[in-house]
């Protein structure tokens, strides 16, 4: 039988110590609780993979023990114990949610068999919950961000740990990216081991004064380290902790490369599209500039001929030639890469240009309410309705 975390509560201490041996033999770190009171304190301050309730205990019964036990730790398989063990007393277990059932003086077989089909089922469970997660993580498509968050909360919740941070080299220094869970104390802990994986390029453990145990591993992307996954717990890790974490470095490295290239693919789309866009801009500039001089060339004559209407439709044509040659100027320029360029600035005049804007749009919002009190309708547009910009504006 595998290692795993044993919780016995009962108010004989003959049993205890009788179940510590027996249990012990089988390869479990066992701990030991005699209250209600002293199980409660013991499962707020650590996880186990399997607890035994003794059924008749005072003043709580072991099923409320259990009620309790799964409001912190869900998953948690039980098995209440009793020396009057009846159908009734079974079906009751069961129903209020005990993985199975134990009656006094145990049959070494039957205890050995029932705790080897708790601890698998209690292993089966968490590895589900984490393919669960870490499928939903590498087929995520959204930001690095999303599918790194995504990667700290699977982590969490598969290994049941307080914390996991998600760090990532940036011009070397290590950032912190996401992270799921509570714990007390500042990030710099869980930074200082994710630099020490990330120089040893394997995963490494540390243990400080207060007990708490910050486990990190790196991640690898391309050959090199690219960060690390980092959890901080009060349990000493098991070996199948550490599996466990790696395979989840493993999984946050495959999706931090696929994200990155698919970021990289969009970029290489938006830059191909300005291209293009650029290229159709700079077809369509010369066509326009060509129509805007016949429209100014054809207003003028007919204004020398006094055809007032024959002016006004030439005004419109060099209208809708200002309109489209202005937005070509917004493609070209969504096709010019933008640049960010630092250059002082004087705060004082920024503030005035900015409230000179604000100065200037009041006025106007002013001029157009007092235009609006003294008329009784707005005067007609001399555009025929057909025009569609009429209509818009």
């Amino acid at each position: 039988m595998s290692s795993g975390r044993a919780l016995v509560v009962d108010d004989d201490p003959g049993i205890l110590e009788v179940l510590e041996m027996r249990l012990q033999s089988m390869g479990l770190d066992v701990t030991l609780a005699q209250s209600y009171r002293d199980a409660v304190l013991l499962l707020d301050g650590r996880s186990f993979d399997v607890a035994l309730f003794d059924l008749r205990m005072e003043p709580v019964s072991g099923l409320k023990l259990m009620e309790a036990a799964h409001q912190r730790q869900p998953r948690l398989p039980v098995l209440i114990m009793t020396a009057h063990g009846t159908i009734d007393n079974a079906v009751e277990a069961l129903r209020e949610g005990a993985f199975d059932y134990l009656t006094k003086p145990f049959v070494p077989e039957e205890l050995r068999g029932k705790i080897g089909r708790a601890l698998s089922q209690r292993r089966w469970t968490r590895d589900r919950t984490m393919l669960k997660v870490v499928g939903e993580a590498l087929g995520s498509s959204g930001t690095m961000e999303r599918v790194l968050d995504t990667v700290a909360h699977a982590t969490v919740e598969a290994t049941e740990a307080e914390r996991a941070v998600v760090f990532l080299l940036e011009e070397g220094r290590l950032v912190p990216m996401a992270s799921a869970g509570a714990a007390p104390g500042s990030l710099d802990d869980l930074a200082t081991t994710a630099r020490t994986v990330i120089e040893r390029k394997i995963p490494a453990a540390v243990t400080d004064a207060d007990g708490r145990v910050r486990l990190g591993t790196p991640l690898f992307v391309g050959g090199g380290a690219a960060g690390a996954l980092v959890v901080e717990t009060m349990v000493q890790p098991t070996p199948d902790d550490l599996d466990l974490l790696a395979l989840f470095s493993s999984q946050a490295a495959v999706a931090l490369k696929n994200t990155r290239e698919l970021e990289r693919l969009r970029s290489g789309a938006l830059a191909a599209l300005g291209r293009m866009a650029a290229q159709v801009a700079h077809e369509l500039r010369n066509p326009l500039g060509g129509l805007k001089l016949f429209a100014d060339y054809l207003e003028q004559r007919l204004g020398v001929a006094e055809d007032s209407e024959g002016v006004e439709v030439a005004r419109r044509i060099s209208r809708e030639v200002d309109h489209m040659t202005e937005l070509v100027r917004e493609i070209t320029q969504f096709g010019r890469p933008t640049t960010l360029r630092r250059v002082p600035t004087s705060l004082n005049g920024l503030v005035e240009s900015c409230l000179d804007l604000a100065q200037a749009r009041r006025r106007t919002r002013r001029s157009v309410s007092r235009w609006i009190s003294t008329r009784s309708s707005p005067p007609r547009c001399s555009i025929p309705a057909s025009c569609a910009r009429c209509f818009s504006t």
